[in-house]
């Protein structure tokens, strides 16, 4: 709310909001925050999606239908990454993405309806387990054929500065269009710091 110049926010980049430890009534204030600084957009992303679209279904539909926060799950592989486009799909989310990263295997023909954004990225760091182009390829086609804005992070491995991002000689850096909203005046911003703070 301080911030006056708008931003992107990735919210819990190195956690999870739905996880387990973190209660229903702290998520619902996270969103109450979002949902107040609406000239910012926010990113929120999990691998819990089923609690995820529950709560996006009931508690949360607020901050569901606001198209500056967009809501993505982690979609690894077929397994376990696949079930959870359904699960997002079904909250129907203003905005909707997939965080494709690591792509740990190819994951075939997938329903691309309901989704607004996809990112695509190799794993990096030791161990780093390899990606396929072909994989990408894929992806890539897939969202090109279903409009759907594509964005290709990194190929990753073990160092991925020298493995860069461009896929066939191009940078992929596709975005979904959302309208941007008013940044609101300090006096107003003031006041809604003094509304959260009572929450």
């Amino acid at each position: 709310i301080r911030w006056s110049t708008p931003r992107r926010i990735f919210v819990n980049s190195m956690s999870d909001l739905f996880h387990e430890d973190v209660s229903d009534d702290y998520i619902e204030k996270v969103c109450r925050v979002m949902l107040a600084a609406n000239w910012h957009t926010y990113q929120i992303l999990t691998k819990r999606a089923d609690r995820m679209s529950r709560l996006l279904r009931t508690k949360l539909k607020r901050a569901a239908a606001a198209s500056h926060i967009w809501w993505g799950v982690s979609v690894e592989n077929q397994k376990h990454g696949l079930p959870r486009i359904d699960l997002l799909r079904k909250a129907k989310p203003a905005v909707a993405f997939l965080s494709v990263e690591p792509l740990l295997e190819d994951l075939g023909e997938f329903d691309l309806s309901g989704i607004r954004w996809v990112i695509v990225g190799g794993e990096s760091g030791a161990g780093a387990r390899p990606i396929e182009g072909e994989w990408v390829r894929s992806i890539r086609e897939q969202c090109t054929a279903a409009g759907v804005p594509f964005f290709f992070k990194q190929w990753g491995g073990t160092r991925k500065s020298t493995t860069g991002r461009t896929l066939d000689g191009q940078t992929y850096d596709e975005f979904p269009q959302i309208e941007q909203q008013p940044v609101v005046s300090a006096q107003r911003r003031a006041s809604l710091l003094e509304e959260m703070a009572g929450c």
